[in-house]
């Protein structure tokens, strides 16, 4: 009985096998072609996406297992993928991981891994920067000083020192004891190294501390910057100053009529100029108030005004009033003095100065001819 030997396999066979069976690819196939963060450099503290896309660039398709990101810098935020299945020849799979900055300022490396089953790891080291540079704010335009109920015009710069963009840029006034116009300045994206301005209308009603509050967003994320403007009301170098000068008092059927020049010895016009006689002085006709209009600065105006006073009032003041371009009121006084006034002047005995004057002359007169009788009786 003969032994049964297995005969030489065909060709054919061996062949067609080849064509069934699928082809294993080598690990070099899968190649990492990009990898993003957005925001492109987060701040401390951040929340932001790490997004890694890979490519097949071999024949055959190549089966995966899971993808992870492993932490250096930032933290994932998100699951791994578990498990992602095959991915065919010359195609492409994107890979996004939410992250969150948890370092201070610099340069990090979290590893992108992706699971090639048989074929070994795709590892892949992703740049992500951490900078917690705000953005700046400063006060590019303000008034010599402040005044209550006067407005003020404000000019606030905003700039990105940041090495990325910030988007939805705007300024906000907050506190307490002014007015302001607009409530808001929006600047929308500010590009590295960019800046920008807005104006803002500010009156103030008392003495206080003006925060303008910059936002911004770095992504998703919302940040804020303050820049703290103190209000203290003091002089306005700027501001018109009336000035009154040559005043000659003069007095006449028992009132005092006053004149003299005004001038505006400021850099700013002064409006609705009136000038009136103050206590202890009382104002009346014809001129209890001269009006004088509007000084621009070095203009000048005269004026009269008439008053009465008492006897024993040796000086009275000369009272100012006048508006600004926003309608706050001022006013200033200047004292004149009385003693020195020209005109009438009432004797002390009461009798008019015509009258003296007749009696003296009848006086002498008599005199005269009684010196001349006398002389001829010699």
């Amino acid at each position: 009985m003969g032994t049964d030997r297995p005969g030489p396999v065909p060709a054919l066979l061996i062949l067609v096998c080849l064509l069934v069976s699928p082809a294993v690819a080598a690990p070099g196939d899968m190649t990492v072609t990009s990898a993003a963060v957005d925001p492109a450099v987060l701040m401390p503290g951040d929340a932001g996406t790490v997004t890694v896309a890979v490519q097949n660039t071999g024949p055959s398709t190549v089966p995966l297992g899971g993808a992870r990101l492993y932490e250096d810098g930032v933290v994932p935020a998100s699951e791994p993928y578990l498990s992602v299945g095959d991915i065919g020849a010359g195609l492409n799979r994107t890979f996004t991981f939410a992250v969150r900055a948890d370092a201070p300022n610099g340069t990090y490396y979290p590893r992108f891994s992706l699971d090639l089953r048989e074929n070994g790891t795709l590892s892949h080291p992703v740049p992500v920067r951490v900078d917690g540079t705000p953005l700046k704010a400063s006060v590019a335009q303000r008034p010599d000083a402040f005044a209550a109920g006067r407005e003020a015009a404000i000019t606030i710069l905003v700039g990105n020192p940041r090495p990325n963009a910030a988007s939805g840029v705007q300024v906000i006034p907050q506190g307490t004891n002014f007015t302001v116009t607009p409530s808001s300045g929006f600047l929308g994206g500010l590009e590295p190294d960019g800046s920008g301005t807005v104006l803002f209308n500010l009156t103030p009603t008392a003495e206080t501390n003006v925060t303008f509050q910059v936002v911004w967003r770095n992504g998703i994320n919302t940040h804020t910057a303050d820049l703290v403007l103190p209000v203290a009301f003091s002089d306005d170098k700027r501001q018109a100053d009336p000035v009154i000068t040559n005043v000659e008092v003069a007095a006449e059927g028992g009132i005092y009529r006053a004149t003299g020049d005004v001038m505006n010895a400021g850099l700013e016009p002064a409006r609705s100029v009136l000038i009136t006689p103050g206590a202890p002085a009382t104002p009346t006709d014809p001129f209890r108030v001269y009006v004088v209009g509007t000084l621009d600065p070095d203009d000048i105006s005269t004026f009269e005004v008439t008053f009465r006073a008492d006897a024993d009032v040796t000086e009275v003041p000369l009272v100012v009033e006048y508006r600004d371009d926003d309608g706050n009121l001022y006013t200033a006084a200047r004292p004149i003095s009385l003693e020195n006034r020209t005109g009438e002047e009432t004797p002390a005995a009461g009798v008019p100065v015509p009258a003296v004057v007749v009696g003296v002359l009848v006086i002498a007169a008599a005199l005269a001819v009684l010196w001349y009788v006398r002389r001829r009786r010699r």
